[in-house]
């Protein structure tokens, strides 16, 4: 069933800007709006609907509701949080930037980029693009296709628009732009409108920032970060380089001390020796024969006692200058 609705010049106008005042849309085809109408019949005409006021309410919420479908539909494609868990690649410094390049937006954020105090080198580069309008879903996505065709040459993309009316941003809560950047390889930052604007691809890109020139200060602080690590790196090395020089004169001091333990335990060694040699020839039989001592044997055996010999035992008496022999006549 349908129905002829009638808007009277002279209302129109009233009615237009106070929808668009609200809702940060412009009243166009394709939206869902809610009308307080009066049923007209006309014998000429038939039947119509005069429109009387119309209800900004209602299509915020049909807004809001269209933006919780895509993200619900992409979180059930378990596509919502790929590109966050990319790793941001470091240093981050080769940027494909998606804008218009006449938005003021883009020209804020290359004039801080290729400014910055710090004097940090960024290499960008712009894929131009619709960013407004029906068309402007189509031409970022179409951009899209282009950076990934050369994804190796760059760290991230940036998807970048300046200020506007809210309904200038209509052209970010598409589906089709949402799952392109949920799931494109390289890591997304967004930075869309004002501090109060939200779209549904700050949901999904990596990292979402209000502005333009807040990306711009983002990738600046990144690289704050890369020179503080590297800092840190080259005062931890420093810091590696002292601890082995001393570890290596404590090393050295450690040598040069076992080295004299060493000698002296040798020495010690030595002394031990000598006093043990002298010992050994103190009690060596030779000598003890050369102070007029003598032994006796019987059959290779030391004789200790005379009892142990008997009539007709041949005995060897050893000297220190020679041996001998005697034969037992009396026990």
């Amino acid at each position: 069933a349908k129905a002829r609705a009638i808007v009277y010049a002279n209302l129109y106008p009233l009615l237009k800007i106070t929808f668009e005042e609200a809702t940060g849309q412009i009243l166009r085809a394709g939206l869902k709006v809610q009308l307080e109408v009066e049923i007209s019949f006309h014998e000429a005409y038939g039947y119509s609907l005069i429109v009387r006021d119309i209800d900004p309410a209602y299509t915020l919420g049909s807004l809001a509701q269209r933006r919780r479908e895509i993200l619900q539909q992409l979180e059930q494609e378990g596509v919502l949080e790929m590109n966050k868990s990319l790793v941001l690649p470091r240093p981050l410094q080769r940027i494909a930037v998606i804008s218009s390049a006449t938005a003021a937006g883009y020209g804020d954020f290359c004039q801080q980029l290729d400014h910055n105090l710090q004097g940090y080198a960024f290499r960008h580069q712009l894929f131009p693009a619709i960013m407004q309008g029906e068309s402007a879903a189509r031409s970022i996505i179409h951009a899209l296709d282009s950076i990934a065709a050369e994804q190796d040459c760059w760290d991230a993309v940036v998807i970048i628009r300046g200020g506007g009316a809210v309904s200038d941003l209509a052209g970010f809560e598409d589906y089709e732009l949402a799952a392109n950047c949920a799931q494109f390889p390289l890591p997304i930052i967004v930075g869309i409108g004002h501090d109060r604007d939200t779209t549904v691809l700050d949901f999904v890109a990596h990292t979402s920032q209000k502005t333009p020139t807040a990306v711009a200060a983002f990738l600046i602080d990144r690289m704050d970060a890369e020179v503080r690590m590297l800092s840190n790196y080259e005062r931890i090395s420093q810091l590696a380089v002292r601890l082995l020089d001393q570890r290596n004169g404590q090393v050295v001091q450690m040598e040069q001390g076992l080295r004299m333990a060493l000698r002296h335990y040798q020495q010690n060694l030595h002394y031990r020796l000598d006093v043990l040699e002298r010992a050994v020839n103190h009690y060596n039989p030779a000598n003890i024969l050369r102070l007029g001592y003598s032994i006796t044997r019987i059959n290779g055996r030391a004789v200790t006692t005379a009892s142990a010999l008997k009539h007709g035992d041949i005995i060897i008496t050893q000297f220190a200058d020679g041996t001998a022999q005697s034969e037992i006549k009396e026990e």
